[in-house]
Order: C-alpha cells, then structure tokens, then sequence
C-alpha cells in the first residue's frame, strides 16, 4: 500500500482499535488550519454523532429527501482529483464516490432564518472521500449542481466550491423518489442525471460501510489558497433501505472519474437532518470573521 494512503478500518461493521462506529467524519475544532503535511494520516474514529457543536455557525441549512448512491473504486483511481495535502479514505481497502441527490431548504447565514425562496432549491453532488494529515474525514465535492442561480455564484465566489447552475426537480409518488438535472452553465452542458429510488425500510443498525459513507462532519477544499477544511454538525442520519430503479446520468464522468465502475455498492435513502455549518480556516488557521 503506498505510504500516503491510510490504513482501511477492519472487517465489515468492525472498526479498528480504538475507532467507534458511526457516521462521523470526525473532527473536534470549528475552524482549523491548512492542510499541507505529507505524513501518513491516522484517520480519527468514524462516529454517528457529530464530534463537536459548532458554536458560532457560519451557514445554517436542512438537507431534505436525500438518496445516497455510492460505487467503489480503487483508491490510485481516485488520488490525483484531490486537493494537496489529501488522500483518499478508504474502507476495507477501497474508496468510494457518490452520487447524492436531495432537497437544500432554507440556507441561512450566522443565525438568520433561512431564505424560503433562493435559499431553497434541489441539489446533486459527485463526491469523493477524504482524510488529511491531521486525520480529519471529509468529504471532497468534484460538482454541484443546483437550481438556483444565486447561491451557485455565491458558492463559486465565496467558497471556491464547484456549483454549476443545472434545470432540477425533485418528485415523489408514493414511495419513489425521483431526481432530475441538466447542466446549464458553465457546464460542460448535456451533463445530466436521472435518478429514481425506492424508499425502504427504516434502518435500525447501520453497517460500518453505511457510517462511513454518510456520516462526513466536514470537507476539504481549497479556501484562501491552500487545502483546509469546513466542519458541519447535524443530528444522527435517519437512514433507510432503498431500491435504485433507475440511474441514468453522466455526472460521475464529468467530474474526471473513471467509467466501468459496474452498479452501485450501497444505495440509501434519508428524509433528512438540518445542518450547521462552521467556519473555514485562513492559512494560518485563523478563522475567518
């Protein structure tokens, strides 16, 4: 195994020594430094709960009707699309990317109620998964598609995140869900996604890959110059079995993944968490005002 890729949990729902398991990207500060350190990352414990509150929110949020579809990939496939100072998580030996699709409802800034109308719109991301040299898990966007115009300049500009404005819809029949998005701009356009799932069963247990896969607290990103890392803290995922029924999309190979990748290894379902979002770390590890 190369020397900059973490060592996987152990056995399927059995986490290494002194690792809880849960879905927790763990992380204990609201804002934290750069990450540029090469050393081999010792990957913090995988908890359900979120490690610390986030006292002073930057972004508060609620993520609705999410489904989680999610492949395995090699972790040399996946190496070269993450930022400096970061290598890809693994599970098992193996790293994921998912395709989650959901409802973003009323983003708020500090503690302000959130906006009903620009601050509520569908969203799809292609994500990777993540750890840094301090062992912090996260999450590493690859796109982000959303309706509204508005907060994916504001997304683009202030977070250097990679929005992309797309025509979306989020429909429900009885228990399918279905998820639609066509990229308009910057594109490249023609990227799309067509995504039906069936809602299951609530999940009493969750499986080790289960936690490992949803619960994020944080993710990287390159904010002021160098790779840092935003927390969010949320209550526990409510997690449900689901069914794909349908998947049609290109996204995963906009986003400079492989093709080939075969179905999907997990596919789950969430009526949804609200959100809080910290604050980002300048390069110094200041936070920002």
């Amino acid at each position: 195994m190369p020397p900059t890729t973490p060592q996987p949990p152990g056995p399927a729902g059995h986490a290494p020594a002194g690792q809880g398991q849960g879905q927790g990207q763990g992380h204990g500060t609201e804002a934290v430094g750069p990450v540029t350190s090469r050393a081999t990352p010792v990957p913090e414990p995988v908890t359900p709960d979120a490690p610390a509150a986030l006292k002073r929110p930057l972004l508060t949020q609620e993520w609705l009707d999410l489904s989680f579809v999610h492949w395995a990939l090699d972790p040399d496939a996946v190496a070269p699309l993450l930022p400096a100072g970061t290598v890809p998580d693994v599970y098992e030996g193996r790293t994921y990317v998912g395709l989650v699709a959901f409802r973003m409802h009323r983003v708020g800034w500090l503690r302000s109620p959130g906006v009903p109308y620009l601050g509520s719109f569908p969203e799809t991301n292609v994500r990777l998964y993540s750890v840094d040299a301090h062992g912090r898990r996260g999450v590493v966007f690859r796109s982000m598609d959303a309706s509204r115009l508005l907060p994916v300049l504001m997304g683009r500009i202030a977070f250097r995140l990679p929005y992309v404005w797309s025509r979306m819809a989020v429909r429900h029949r009885g228990d399918l869900v279905g998820y639609t998005s066509t990229r308009r701009l910057p594109g490249p356009r023609g990227a799309h996604s067509r995504l039906v799932v069936r809602r299951g069963e609530p999940i009493a247990e969750p499986s080790g890959l289960e936690h490992f896969l949803t619960a994020r607290w944080g993710m990287h990103n390159a904010f002021f110059g160098d790779t840092g890392f935003l927390p969010n803290a949320h209550p526990r995922w409510p997690l449900h079995r689901a069914e794909l029924v349908r998947c049609e999309e290109n996204l995963l190979a906009a986003a400079g993944l492989p093709g080939g990748l075969g179905e999907p290894v997990s596919v789950l379902y969430s009526p949804g968490v609200p959100v809080a979002l910290g604050r980002p770390a300048r390069p110094a590890g200041i936070p920002t005002p």
